[in-house]
């Protein structure tokens, strides 16, 4: 079958076709957050761009319990694809989307009504801090359409259908940056308008994504299902947390350190949000790449082909270094004019040397964080969560602990000198695990 090219085609080929239209929408996906910052940073104020990015850190950890949750749940409806159990794979889609409306409803009311304390408890500037909770409540009104979108955009991939979510982000993120502009620049609504224009973008996605879904499962036709089970609740569960984890432990790891970030004032929080919105830009290939290994390895497993996996993830090397060299020249020759881009010609100097010291540096280092989602990916799609969670919470813990303790005696540039320390240790954790042979053996032994 033409849908089933994970498990037939040449891994390069597989993986190339899955990821691109992936890694493309995901580009588009951050041009949400980025075309926010853009527009206020431009057309507002420097200190309205601090507030949406000290906002950011926040938002991020609700945008990866969306994702994370979403590739949980796509690896078990992946197994079911590739093993052609299609009564098992409607089941668990169904229960999907049923436990993550509930999710992202009480999770809406929880942001809403606790994120502008949460953002003090983060020691955010003064000047910023009413227009960070404005922004703020206003996002929250939408996270159901975020979190819905998130999990059919993973099913779609899960059935190898990963152009649908392509056509629909490309959409919707030209949508929300034309209504960006018209809400900031026309109806000079500030830091409200770009929330409100991410709002309704989300929401039209998020509507469009389900009838299109809809349309899409009734190719894979089998007896009447039920909308909800216990069982493949607790199955999807059992890996959609550990995927939580890890697709959050960046930006858990930023809120965390956010406070240290605050601390510096309104200048350098500017410039350092700027930098994360590239960072958060260059990350969406090697996240990509590291989705596809999971759903490749996944569906391979299914169909009992285990060689085809460790011929994946060697794959995964060769465009995980492709990508790196052509990131770390990018940054080094265009760093500067990229914070601009955000800055514009009035920024200060101490943002603009800020944003351009924390791109150029992370640069250098994209490898890494490519190494660590190859392997993760394995790991995940094989359902091996238990060394993958401490890998994680390693990472986690390097990233907030360096910082937190360097950055107050040695200035901004620890924060983001930890990262590459906690990318690399996650990584040969993940890797060493994956040559133990355990996560194929889990399922040669029927466990």
């Amino acid at each position: 079958m033409e849908k089933e090219y994970l498990i037939h085609e040449r891994p390069m080929k597989a993986l190339l076709i899955f990821s691109l239209p992936m890694m493309i929408g995901n580009l588009f996906q951050q041009f949400y957050t980025m075309a926010d910052s853009v527009v206020v940073g431009r057309f507002v104020s420097e200190r309205a761009l601090a507030a949406v990015g000290a906002s950011y850190s926040l938002t991020t950890v609700f945008i990866s319990i969306a994702i994370g949750g979403g590739i949980g749940a796509s690896v078990i409806v992946s197994q079911a694809f590739g093993a052609r159990e299609y009564a098992k794979m409607r089941l668990t889609i169904h229960t999907a989307l049923v436990s993550f409306l509930a999710l992202s409803i009480l999770l809406g009311i929880f942001g809403f009504a606790a994120g502008e304390s949460i953002m003090k408890l983060l020691n955010t500037p003064a000047d910023i801090l009413e227009q960070a909770a404005e922004y703020l409540r206003i996002y929250f009104l939408g996270l159901p359409f975020l979190f819905m979108y998130n999990v059919f955009s993973s099913m779609f991939n899960a059935l190898g259908r990963s152009r649908i979510p392509l056509y629909l982000l490309i959409f919707s993120s030209l949508f929300n940056i034309l209504l960006d502009i018209y809400f900031v620049y026309v109806l000079h609504l500030g830091v409200a308008g770009v929330a409100w224009a991410t709002f309704i973008a989300q929401g039209i996605s998020a509507g469009l994504s389900f009838f299109i879904f809809l349309k899409e499962l009734r190719a894979y036709q089998s007896e009447k299902t039920s909308w909800f089970s216990a069982s493949a609740f607790v199955s999807m569960t059992r890996i959609a947390l550990p995927s939580i984890l890890q697709q959050s432990t960046v930006s858990i790891g930023m809120m965390l350190v956010q406070s240290v970030v605050n601390s510096f004032g309104a200048q350098m929080l500017a410039g350092y949000s700027a930098a994360m919105r590239i960072e958060s830009i260059c990350v969406v290939p090697m996240s990509a790449i590291g989705n596809a290994i999971s759903s490749y390895t996944a569906q391979n497993i299914g169909a009992g082909e285990y060689i085809r996996v460790r011929k994946g993830y060697h794959t995964g090397y060769r465009i995980v270094a492709v990508i790196a060299v052509v990131l770390c020249l990018l940054l080094e020759l265009a760093g500067r004019p990229l914070i601009l881009m955000f800055l514009g010609e009035e920024g200060t100097q101490l943002a603009l040397s800020t944003g351009v010291g924390c791109t150029r540096f992370m640069g250098w280092f994209y490898a890494l964080i490519g190494l660590k989602m190859i392997t993760d990916g394995v790991l995940r799609g094989a359902s091996d969560m238990k060394m993958f969670t401490i890998a994680n919470l390693v990472n986690l813990s390097i990233r907030v602990l360096f910082a937190a303790s360097m950055a107050p005696r040695f200035g901004i540039a620890m924060v983001w000198t930890a990262v590459p320390l906690g990318w690399l240790a996650n990584y040969l954790i993940s890797y060493f695990r994956y040559r133990t042979g355990k996560w194929e053996k889990l399922h040669e032994n029927g466990k």
